[in-house]
This record gives structure tokens, C-alpha cells and sequence, in this order.
């Protein structure tokens, strides 16, 4: 959250006076915010999904890098990498979603502007291609593909992942309804509740299918509650 306060906020949501497609340039350490009383708000909302997106890479590293490579990587996405990405597609400047001179929506694919809803796309992106990019250079577990310890690497508390898994989706019922970004009128309010709808219902599918190809069609056909959470 530090990065987010003095740089990262500025270049995902601090529109400059001559506005650009890469970054924003504005509110350095929350300059300005006593003049517009909301942004205080934005901020905190905002930088909850920056800090998912520098977590997110968290469980494809663990246990194989130090702290101090963790906090290099973390800052550097918290502070520059992140929020210039989401000005790329949140701010309605940046590349992926911006008006052209005819006052139309227009994207640098050349196609429609790019619609992303409570960070569905843009903050699971970054964090994913991190997480990649680490588990690749780092590599797995030491004797994580070897047969004879595959045990060793076994889920071995179920019940803690259940729980997990319930605090997880609980959170979600504030990134997501929280996402409409207003609740003062009737319409958002049953926007809200729709997206809590299929905060509710996506999970539950999701989870089943993957419950029923694994007892019934992936080796070793068991039923696995992990694969259900996961």
C-alpha cells in the first residue's frame, strides 16, 4: 500500500492535464485529495486489487524464493508495472479502451474497447503472468515430479482448504458487488445484487465440473474435494 500511496495510484488513476495512452501523472502521494474528498475512497477500494494482483504470485513461489526477491518483485509490480496496465484499460485513456477524434470508443487492437469488470481480466492478468514468469525462472519444488515423493506433496488438511476456500469467496462479495462503484439508487442496487448472483452461482458450477472430471474421468478418478476448492 505504500507504493500504491506515493506511486502507483498516480499512474493507474492520476489523469494528467495533457492526457496520454500509457500513464497517469497526478496525486503523488495523494496530492490534491483533500480537494476531491472521494478519491480517499477510490484509493483504498483500488489498491485492494493492487495488492491481489502482488499476491497472486505468492502460491507459484512459495517456499522456493527468498524475502528479499519477494520484495523486489512486489514493488515493482505495486508501484509500476500494475498500475500502468490498469491505465491502460480502466482509465478510458490508456491503450486498450480511449476516444478517438470522432468521440468514439476505440482500442489499440483495433476492435472494441476493452470491457473489464471488477478486474476479471486486468488484475488476474498481471498477477498470473507473474506468477508464471517466477514459477518458470525458479523452477518446482525440489522432488516435486519424482514418483517416489509424490505423497509429499499431497493436499494434507482438507478442512483448512474448505476454510480458505469460504474466506476466499467471502471476499469476493466485496470486490465484485463493490465493483459497481456507487450504491446510491435502485439500479445499482439490483446491479449489485446481480453480480453477487453470479458471484454465487459461477463458483458452484465451476467447482462441480471440475469435482466430476476428477472422480470420473481424470486419473485417478477420486473424488477430490482440493480440486473442488481449487
Amino acid at each position: 500500500f505504500l507504493c500504491w500511496y506515493i506511486l502507483g495510484f498516480p499512474l493507474a488513476f492520476g489523469a494528467p492535464t495533457e492526457t496520454n495512452k500509457f500513464a497517469g501523472g497526478t496525486h503523488f502521494a495523494m496530492d490534491g485529495f483533500w480537494n476531491s474528498k472521494a478519491k480517499f475512497r477510490e484509493w483504498l477500494f483500488q489498491g485492494a486489487f493492487c495488492a491481489t494482483g502482488g499476491t497472486i504470485v505468492s502460491g507459484a513461489m512459495a517456499e522456493r524464493t527468498q524475502l528479499k526477491g519477494f520484495i523486489v518483485y512486489t514493488v515493482l509490480l505495486t508501484a509500476i508495472i500494475y498500475p500502468v496496465i490498469i491505465w491502460w484499460g480502466w482509465s478510458g485513456n490508456g491503450i486498450f479502451n480511449y476516444t478517438n477524434d470522432q468521440g468514439e470508443g476505440e482500442s489499440i487492437v483495433k476492435g472494441a474497447t476493452l470491457q473489464d469488470f471488477a478486474g476479471s481480466g486486468l488484475v488476474h492478468m498481471v498477477g498470473g503472468i507473474g506468477a508464471l514468469c517466477g514459477a518458470i525462472i525458479v523452477g518446482p519444488r525440489l522432488g516435486r515430479w519424482d514418483p517416489a515423493k509424490q505423497e509429499e506433496f499431497d493436499g494434507h488438511n482438507i478442512p483448512l482448504c474448505v476454510l480458505g476456500t469460504f474466506f476466499l469467496w467471502f471476499g469476493w462479495y466485496g470486490f465484485n458487488p463493490g465493483s459497481t462503484l456507487s450504491m446510491k439508487s435502485q439500479g445499482d442496487g439490483h446491479l449489485a445484487g446481480l453480480v453477487a448472483v453470479n458471484t454465487t452461482l459461477a463458483p458452484c458450477v465451476a467447482g462441480l465440473i471440475v469435482f466430476f472430471l476428477r472422480a470420473k474421468v481424470c486419473p485417478p478418478r477420486l473424488l477430490d474435494v482440493g480440486g473442488f476448492c481449487n
